[in-house]
């Protein structure tokens, strides 16, 4: 009867040891494409699915401008899980030095987001704030309209 009761309660224990410290947790606040990855490992297979368009990419890749974007994303909102991975697969292929991008992670009591938000007006998520020479461009809020790529080409005008 004892051996019955410890074997289950070892296995248990064994797989909540193995757990990431914060599994079952929301990422918030700044947070690297490291961090996401590492906490929603399946974000990794979106990556790897993701075809962006080459032509796209392609004027990604001739950008001139110093560029930077400010996504505002959540690890347990659907289209997070849909367009931050698009987009980091846009990144790894455009492979540009003019572009800086920096992730915050939201909570999901939207009372609780202002702290992260700063003036931003964050209504959706994700957000993308798209600046160019310091001044806001353009965003993509929630879905792109056509993909993230040619949204992105859209709003810097390439």
């Amino acid at each position: 009867m004892v051996r019955s009761f410890i074997i289950p309660v070892l296995i248990v224990a064994a797989s909540v040891l193995a757990l990431p410290a914060f599994a079952g947790q929301d990422l918030v606040g700044p947070v690297s494409r490291e961090d996401i990855l590492a906490h929603s490992p399946a974000w990794r297979d979106g990556v790897a699915a993701y075809a962006p368009d080459p032509a796209a990419i392609e004027k990604l890749r001739g950008l001139t401008r110093e560029t930077r974007i400010e996504v505002f994303l959540a690890t347990w909102c659907r289209d997070s899980v849909a367009h931050v991975p698009a987009f980091f697969k846009v990144l790894d292929l455009a492979d540009t030095p003019r572009l800086e991008v920096s992730y915050v992670a939201l909570p999901r009591a939207r009372e609780e987001r202002a702290p992260y938000c700063g003036d931003r007006a964050i209504e959706r998520i994700p957000t993308f704030i798209v600046f160019v020479g310091g001044r806001e461009a353009g965003r993509i809020v929630e879905t792109p309209e056509t993909s993230v790529e040619a949204d992105l080409v859209r709003i810097l005008g390439l």
